[in-house]
């Protein structure tokens, strides 16, 4: 039977690092709003053997999760892993002029959109299954306001269903990953010498590992 890997957030960075990694031995559904590099990842997947169903959706919109789900459901049965790295990068700003805006959308998917999500894929996964969540941890870093609160409000949703699961399954793991050249740390860091950063395709693989 084949396996499935739902991957959210899976256009760019660690989230199509993790798809690449993956493709040797699950199918992989991904999800990502930009249609394009989706397209490019499931080219790079394909020359590697592997397959992928695209799905271009925002995890903000929840008929949308749950029609995809629902076909999930339908094709498969069940779903082996999910790993969520959607996430919304709103700007560094200082907390008196956070904008209101740019909170509201850090909230619907750093919080919302992965608290519907859970109640979606978790009969997906069953007993047997896992989801995969990744920290980044920057409570108390200065101009990390919105994405400090709405991020670990996210780990927190996670760790609360791990402890709920941890006898009766689904697996729920909360990984860190280390620094990579991603376009959300670029946005928090311009001008930053990336040379040091992990790769990403590397650090999926050591993140993986630990699975």
């Amino acid at each position: 039977m084949t396996k499935t890997a739902l991957i959210t957030g899976a256009s760019r960075g660690l989230g199509a690092a993790l798809a690449e990694a993956l493709c040797d031995t699950h199918h992989i559904i991904a999800v990502a709003k930009t249609t394009g590099a989706l397209e490019e990842l499931d080219d790079r997947i394909q020359a590697k053997g592997g397959t992928a169903t695209l799905a271009p959706m925002d995890v903000t919109n929840a008929d949308a999760m749950a029609t995809l789900c629902r076909g999930i459901f339908d094709r498969w049965g069940a779903l082996d892993i999910w790993l969520h790295t959607a996430v919304h990068a709103p700007p560094l700003t200082p907390a008196p002029l956070i904008d209101a805006k740019d909170l509201s959308k850090s909230v619907n998917c750093n919080i919302t959109a992965t608290s519907t999500l859970i109640s979606f894929v978790a009969p997906l996964l069953g007993m047997t299954g896992r989801a995969v969540f990744f920290d980044d941890p920057h409570t108390g870093d200065k101009f990390f306001g919105s994405y400090a609160a709405t991020k670990a409000a996210q780990i927190a949703l996670a760790r609360s269903w791990q402890a709920e699961t941890r006898n009766t399954g689904p697996q729920v793991q909360i990984l860190t990953p280390a620094p990579m050249p991603t376009a959300v740390r670029a946005r928090f860091f311009p001008g930053e010498d990336r040379t040091p950063l992990n790769d990403p395709k590397t650090e999926a693989q050591r993140l993986l590992a630990q699975l």
